[in-house]
């Protein structure tokens, strides 16, 4: 019996770094026609890999092939720079510091925190599932347009074995097996980012950040480019180059969900918050992955300084990516059809027939098109904002928390989250970070709070 650990295996890795080229630009076509002219295979739809393994010599073509892309000229690096000097000077808008000092109430952070695991646990179920699974699910259940939990009551067997719940989350995101916040890598994170503070203050480097993880993360927890970064460290790699090291998902969603803390820790501060989140992202991504997490961290330290909408907060978000870059086209596709289409179904049809064929579902791009419009439609109220995020599929979880996160703090406290979404939460989150285990959101509030930056 074989361990296939997802993620890392070089003859899946391969074809999506093969897709990236193709989206970044680079001429592939001779070594894609190597790979498939080998026997190689296209890289897994959903799953992290294939099954059974690629014979040796398959594998090490692979490796040898990952190694030649790497080495192709990327036409549109001119346009998504990844370092930060070069973003920096391709905002020509750039927010300036606040003229003055910008408070935070505690509370605000307490929301967004229950804002984050509250949508982050409305899309656990339906993680994987296509478009189409999650619209059936949930019509068939009656809880369509979707407004509340997911549930298996009711619905049929075929239907259910047409589109089954995530295999690892149902069990525990049902609304019938709900009993607290269970383990999720899009709250492992921000849990990392309040230690990571802790240690190394708001000056910390990515290799504070390396370091912290190898001691505190267990491999098994990461995914995705996280996943290949770690491989990396623990291969002796040093940041940044662990983020491009046959690291084909330096694109993806990854960075984007590490955010939130660096932007909470700076209200009214987008230009610091992106900067700091900058640090972080690089460790594992490059160009519109990173710029995933700038942009989610100033849109959050905007809504952390209170004074602005949800609009002015995707406004800020803009502001520090480069205005060229394919993620910060995607944003603006996201506001522009959720302001002009009839409903939200159309929106979503129309991002999935911009990105389904040509991205993967866990891809930063068409995930910040979706987060987009639907914090747009939504107009920042909270319940809209998780139902619309999640509703519109690829990565439910992910996108539900950055969206609650973002709409717990526009409403500004921990009661004005509808109790639906709190009271099952049990003031309990479940981690594997070491040494922690189980922490309430009132404790981790806490601990965020002593961490913001006060001009």
């Amino acid at each position: 019996m074989t361990v296939r650990v997802t993620w890392v295996q070089p003859e899946d890795l391969i074809g999506h770094e093969l897709r990236q080229a193709a989206q970044d630009g680079r001429d592939a076509e001779a070594v894609e026609q190597r790979w498939y002219a080998a026997g190689g295979h296209a890289a897994p739809a959903r799953a992290g890999a294939s099954d059974p393994p690629a014979p040796r010599r398959l594998r090490a073509l692979a490796e040898e092939l990952l190694d030649e892309l790497a080495s192709l000229d990327v036409p549109s690096a001119a346009d998504e720079p990844t370092d930060l000097p070069s973003i920096r000077a391709a905002c020509p808008r750039w927010p300036a510091p606040p003229g003055r000092p910008v408070s935070l109430d505690s509370d605000r952070l307490h929301a967004a925190w229950l804002g984050r695991a509250a949508g982050c646990l409305l899309g656990k179920p339906v993680e994987k599932l296509p478009l189409d699974g999650i619209r059936a699910l949930a019509r068939a259940t009656g809880n369509w347009p979707l407004r509340t939990w997911f549930t298996a009551r009711g619905l049929p067997a075929g239907l259910a074995a047409a589109h089954p719940w995530n295999r690892r989350s149902a069990p525990t995101s049902l609304a019938e097996n709900i009993d607290g916040m269970p383990e999720d890598d899009d709250l492992n994170y921000p849990l990392l980012t309040v230690l990571l503070l802790q240690r190394h203050g708001h000056g910390f480097s990515t290799a504070d950040l390396a370091r912290l993880w190898l001691d505190e993360l267990p491999a098994g927890r990461v995914f995705t480019a996280e996943r290949v970064a770690y491989r990396n460290l623990l291969d002796g790699v040093e940041p940044p180059d662990t983020a491009v090291r046959r690291n084909p998902f330096r694109e993806w969603i990854g960075a984007q969900i590490r955010a939130d803390v660096h932007g909470w820790t700076h209200p009214g501060d987008p230009g610091a918050a992106a900067g700091q989140a900058h640090r972080d992202a690089v460790l594992t991504h490059t160009a519109n992955g990173v710029y995933g997490a700038m942009f989610t961290a100033a849109a959050l330290a905007e809504a952390a300084g209170g004074e602005t909408d949800v609009h002015g907060c995707l406004a800020a978000g803009l502001r520090v990516v480069p205005p060229r870059s394919r993620y910060a086209h995607a944003v603006r596709l996201g506001i522009e059809a959720g302001r002009s289409e009839a409903d939200f179904e159309a929106v979503v049809d129309r991002l999935h027939d911009t990105y389904a064929s040509t991205h993967h579902w866990v891809h930063v791009l068409p995930n910040a098109a979706l987060l987009a419009a639907a914090l747009t439609r939504a107009d920042g109220d909270f319940s809209r904002s998780v139902c619309l995020a999640v509703s519109g599929g690829w990565d439910t979880d992910s996108n539900g928390a950055t969206a609650g996160s973002l709409a717990g703090l526009l409403a500004g406290r921990a009661p004005a989250l509808p109790d639906r979404w709190t009271a099952p939460l049990k003031n309990r989150l479940a981690t594997s970070v070491a040494g922690i285990g189980s922490i309430g959101f009132d404790t981790l509030t806490e601990l965020t709070y002593q961490e913001v930056s006060r001009p």
